[in-house]
């Protein structure tokens, strides 16, 4: 199995090995799989060229991602709990999967979707709560070839039916509703919304987890249960290419429709499990907890693919860190004697309002490292989970990486690297990062700022996005030439520690999750009251970022007046879903543009920050007075 770095000196051995032979360091740590045939080639590149990104890792290789997950562990790991399910109630009994009852599950599934005709490259929709069903269907689809799309059980309709539409998924797994603290969501009816809209979809498996009524559309949906009743559960996995599709997960962008990001076999595989082992610095016998949903890819690389790859025990969690207290978190790390932690800086902000009691009440003392992921962490959050949950003994590792890096890139390795607070501090092996000017010329040496871009593929980096290899390129390789662009600003200190500061692009990080403005204005601007609006982050003390939303509107009568920002939040939430819906509306009059009609944003993302006195020349706006309207907040005059 893969070694883990042990000490600071070995991790600079480490990186140096990557960054002189990567081929040699990958192709090293790739033996420790199970392949049918081994690759013909570690590694053929091009970030520039009429295919760009052109990037093959492990060429000609034959595998299967989830025979490293059974077969390559049952022999020594069939009776070692693979997964635990913790319940949005606490009252309800927790699940504990075995390596070998999860291998069971996973393939009697995939026998299913067999029989239903599901092959490899089909794609499959996941639109189901936190239950254990959701890492078995996954599996599942990754053991016969096909690639699944989860979609966070959070999203509206329309969002749901934009991605089965883009992907032209043929099956739709789903439940009739899903727990979230207090709150119980049909997400059936959710489902039946979305799928007036998709002719691709044949059928949809229907999981029973709340048992509130639902509308059976006879010959499309299948009970779960009924499905897999007396289904075989052996079953032999399908042999897939090294660079065959794994999954396709959508995300936002600075354009209104969300990206398919798509990640393939081998090299998604490979850094997985070495981020997660090497991060977390996981020891066999561990409890290791990522709180994130599996419909994000946290999920997919830190509950599911990586710790399971690396043979450990996984927690799964239904609930929210406040219900039925604020203390629901602790609880459970009591409970299950969690070694390793992994959260967002959003969820721990929210904590710290509930005060310490919540913590200290707990028998915390089995934690060994605490994580962070999605957004850049404060100090002040930093420090309340470094001394209040960590009791100063466990360090913290702030991790960045994206959807489109399939893992971790920039951290610090759990009690190795010196941490600092608010820094993700250096890249891990076989990463390559660098800071560039808005020229695109490299800001070499400390004590720099720029836009962090990568200029050497790693294994688990977007190959695509689905259907459209050109926005792929045009988002994410063109703005600099030769680079991965990341879209996001960093400082490197005088260490050389990286510091990220957040999107420099039209991208709201809300809650640790991207929102492009352009899909939230979109939504706004199907109001039929709303002639246009422009959405701009500002910052949150809870949730990082907010999302502050000025819009123009036809003239309003009185009581359209009064009721337009919570109709139009509600119009977000039926497009896109409640994590859109905008914190702050204003109504303008108008919004400040240039002659040629461009949106200035810079100039209301100065306003929303609240520094309205640094705006810089507006002479040249084509009306500079709504300038002087939006930062008074000047009420738009209302019919009578």
């Amino acid at each position: 199995m893969t070694k883990k770095i042990s000490n600071f000196a070995e991790y600079f051995q480490k990186y140096q090995e990557s960054v002189n032979d990567p081929e040699g360091f990958w192709g090293e740590i790739a033996e420790d799989y199970q392949w049918h045939k081994k690759w013909d080639k570690v590694l053929e590149w091009s970030f520039t060229g009429p295919k760009a990104p052109d990037v093959n890792w492990f060429i000609n290789g034959k595998l299967n991602i989830t025979e490293n997950i059974f077969e390559r562990h049952l022999p020594e790991r069939k009776d070692q709990i693979a997964l635990v399910w913790e319940p949005n109630d606490p009252k309800e009994d927790v699940v504990n999967y075995t390596y070998g009852e999860l291998y069971e599950k996973v393939c009697q599934f995939a026998n299913a979707l067999k029989g239903l005709g599901i092959k490899k490259g089909d794609r499959v929709a996941i639109y189901l709560p936190m239950v254990p069903e959701l890492t078995i269907a996954m599996l599942a689809c990754a053991r016969i070839g096909a690639i699944h799309s989860i979609v966070f059980a959070g999203f509206s309709a329309n969002s749901l039916s934009d991605r089965i539409i883009d992907a032209e998924c043929n099956l739709v797994i789903t439940s009739d509703g899903g727990y979230r603290g207090a709150k119980s969501i049909s997400l059936k009816s959710i489902v039946d919304d979305a799928l007036k809209s998709c002719p691709t979809v044949k059928h949809t498996v229907v999981l029973k987890r709340t048992g509130d009524d639902i509308n059976f559309v006879e010959g499309r949906d299948i009970w779960w249960d009924d499905f897999i009743a007396g289904v075989d559960t052996k079953n032999e996995a399908e042999v897939m290419d090294a660079e065959d599709t794994l999954f396709v997960l959508y995300t936002s962008g600075s354009t209104g429709k969300p990206k398919g990001v798509l990640h393939t076999t081998a090299g998604y595989m490979i850094f997985a499990e070495y981020t997660f082992k090497n991060v977390f610095q996981y020891n066999d016998g561990d409890i290791y907890w990522c709180t994130a949903d599996i419909g994000w890819v946290t999920g997919h690389t830190y509950i599911v693919y990586g710790p399971l790859l690396a043979g450990a025990t996984s927690v799964m969690f239904e609930g929210v860190p406040t219900w039925p207290d604020a203390g629901r978190f602790w609880e459970i790390v009591n409970k299950h004697k969690v070694n390793q932690f992994y959260t967002a800086p959003t969820a721990i902000r929210a904590l710290i309002v509930h005060g310490n009691e919540f913590v200290t009440k707990h028998d915390l003392s089995s934690l060994k490292v605490l994580g962070t992921v999605g957004e850049p962490i404060n100090e002040e959050a930093w420090r309340w989970y470094h001394d209040v949950v960590g009791k100063g003994n466990c360090p913290i590792v702030d991790t960045w990486w994206q959807t489109e890096t399939g893992g971790i890139l920039i951290t610090p390795l759990a009690g190795i690297t010196p941490t600092k607070p608010s820094f993700a501090t250096l890249p891990l092996p076989g990463v390559q990062p660098l800071l560039v000017d808005n020229e695109g010329n490299e800001l070499k040496g400390n004590s720099v700022e720029g836009n962090l871009c990568i200029k050497f593929p790693w294994p688990g980096m977007i190959r695509t996005t689905y259907g459209d290899h050109d926005r792929c390129y045009q988002t994410y390789f063109s703005t600099y030439k030769g680079l991965y662009f990341t879209g996001d600003g960093a400082k490197r200190d005088e260490e050389g520690y990286y510091r990220i500061m957040g999107r420099v692009d039209d991208v709201i990080n809300v809650s640790g999750h991207r929102l492009g403005t352009a899909e939230i204005e979109d939504a706004i601007n199907q109001h039929p009251k709303v002639n246009e609006s422009a959405v701009i982050g500002y910052p949150h003390e809870i949730k990082g970022q907010g999302i502050y939303a000025y819009v123009t509107c036809e003239a309003l009568s009185a009581d359209e007046a009064d009721s337009i920002e919570n109709d139009i939040r509600a119009t977000v939430n039926k497009i896109i879903g409640p994590i859109a819906k905008p914190d702050k509306i204003q109504i303008v009059s108008g919004l400040p543009k240039t002659r040629s009609g461009k949106i200035m944003r810079r100039i209301l993302r100065k306003i929303g920050e609240g520094d309205a006195t640094n705006l810089g020349d507006i002479s040249t706006l084509l009306d500079p007075g709504v300038v002087d309207e939006i930062v008074t907040g000047a009420k738009v005059e209302v019919k009578r």
